[in-house]
């Protein structure tokens, strides 16, 4: 099999900028000629062998990098954006990664664009109940866009998973963990806590100088809504300064994400950065022991393990992904090939939907998506208690999962035969990009592929697809 070149030019530019260096020094270090760095920086050339090597040697840069990114993220996206009914044509896979190498910011405008217009038509579906009420503004809603800010940061915001790191670090020297040390520093700061039984789960009283914690949720929970406001309190412009970076389009979309930044440090501090992946090593990512470990939930682990992608000190590469009952996905990250759908729900052949059928167990699946790609996937149903009798109990499932030439740093595939082709279950992202031509589960054609009816002959689907 023939191995796929590497373009990655704006990579190459953007390492060149963060060194200081003019193309002319740049080439010199890396052993090339200035017309031929040239060449690579504008994706003409693919980057060489002797270039990965000398970027490895000389800045001691992790080369996994090159082929990761945006670019396959940006790829995914524009498939699916391209097989919606409005687009006539789909351009070639080849065209769609010549745009993301290239021009990352025409893509992202794209997608923007598709998202306005996906937006605008679904107002205009709904405005007979609605008539009177419509904002005809198109643009993302918050929650997407702080959803995307996540996903193309990679779900890995340094600063802030070093200022955890640092926090919890600084109370284990003092004897004390990341719940301790939230509980001295709000000591410190002269602020009470009560845990009392109520309905929300956290609620701060800046005023009177009180936080309250509901003790109806799991400890694990509780002293996660601890950190967070913990993060809150104390890394206040830190986040500001990470919001100001992310530039979003409105205050919501501003405030929803500096909770999510609140979140990510309440997980990197309940989950050190260092210290929780030597443990993943150790455990062989046993996730029910690393949960008891550092008394979290299975949840917050499996989640916690798809963010390990500091450079320099990676962990494997996961994707994490969690969807309700109705299959709609409401968290998703990948830090491998698989990207997952950005309207709808996942493929139905995922083992995640089946471990609503299986409460508390793991499920296991091998699988192979359309590009021959071939992964290990774990699920697990979570259920989340509202504490009291009356309370609603939300369910979901969570999906973790990784190449399966790492899946031998996984406890849950000792068992299983990776080498076994027959072994591999086929899956895809979305029925309208995926290729496939028999499968059972098929929901709608594809829009890449003409179809075929036959009035006289009726196969699994009612029509045939064409290569």
């Amino acid at each position: 099999m023939a191995t796929q070149k590497l373009y990655a030019g704006v990579k190459l530019r953007e390492i060149r900028s963060r060194l200081g260096l003019t193309q002319k020094n740049f080439a010199e270090k890396l052993g090339v000629s200035l017309p031929y760095l040239n060449q690579m920086e504008n994706n003409n050339r693919p980057v060489s062998t002797g270039v990965v090597l000398a970027l490895a040697q000389e800045f001691g840069f992790d080369v996994a990098e090159l082929s990761t990114g945006d670019a396959e993220r940006l790829v995914s996206d524009m498939r699916e954006a391209f097989a919606d009914p409005v687009f006539s044509d789909v351009p070639p896979l080849a065209d769609l990664r010549l745009a993301a190498s290239n021009a990352p910011a025409l893509a992202h405008a794209l997608l923007e664009l598709h998202r306005a217009y996906r937006m605008g038509h679904e107002r205009l579906a709904s405005l007979d109940e609605n008539l009177g009420n419509v904002d005809h503004q198109s643009k993302a809603s918050p929650w997407d866009e702080v959803r995307d800010f996540f996903h193309y940061c990679d779900n890995y915001i340094d600063a802030v998973d070093r200022a955890a790191e640092h926090f919890a670090t600084t109370g284990k020297a003092r004897g004390l963990d990341s719940a301790e040390m939230a509980e001295s520093v709000l000591k410190d700061r002269g602020i009470r806590l009560q845990r009392v039984d109520q309905d929300a789960m956290r609620s701060y009283d800046p005023e009177n100088r009180v936080l309250r914690l509901s003790k109806r949720p799991p400890r694990a929970t509780q002293e996660f809504q601890l950190l967070m406001q913990i993060a809150l309190l104390t890394q206040d412009a830190l986040l500001e300064a990470t919001l100001d970076f992310a530039r979003f389009q409105t205050e919501e979309a501003r405030a929803i994400a500096k909770l999510g930044l609140a979140n990510y440090f309440a997980g990197a501090a309940r989950l050190p950065y260092e210290q929780f992946l030597a443990a993943a090593h150790e455990t062989r990512h046993d996730l029910e022991r690393l949960a008891d470990r550092f008394g979290a939930s299975i949840e917050q682990v499996a989640h916690r393990l798809s963010t390990l992608q500091r450079p320099g000190a990676k962990g494997v590469p996961f994707f994490f992904v969690r969807v309700d009952q109705a299959g709609t996905i409401t968290k998703r990250h990948s830090a491998t090939r698989l990207q997952f759908a950005r309207f709808g729900g996942a493929c139905p052949l995922w083992n995640v939907h089946q471990a609503f059928e299986t409460p508390g167990r793991f499920l296991r699946q091998l699988a192979q998506t359309p590009d021959g790609v071939r992964y290990f996937c774990l699920s697990r149903n979570v259920s989340k208690s509202g504490g009291s009798f009356d309370a609603p109990v939300r369910r979901y499932a969570i999906g973790l999962g990784c190449e399966v030439k790492h899946a031998g740093a996984l406890v849950y595939a000792d068992d299983l035969d990776v080498t076994n082709d027959a072994a591999f279950e086929p899956i895809g992202v979305s029925c309208r990009i995926c290729e496939r031509q028999y499968c059972h589960q098929r929901s709608v054609p594809p829009l890449e592929r003409k179809l075929q009816v036959d009035p006289y002959s009726r196969g699994t689907l009612p029509y045939e697809i064409k290569r």
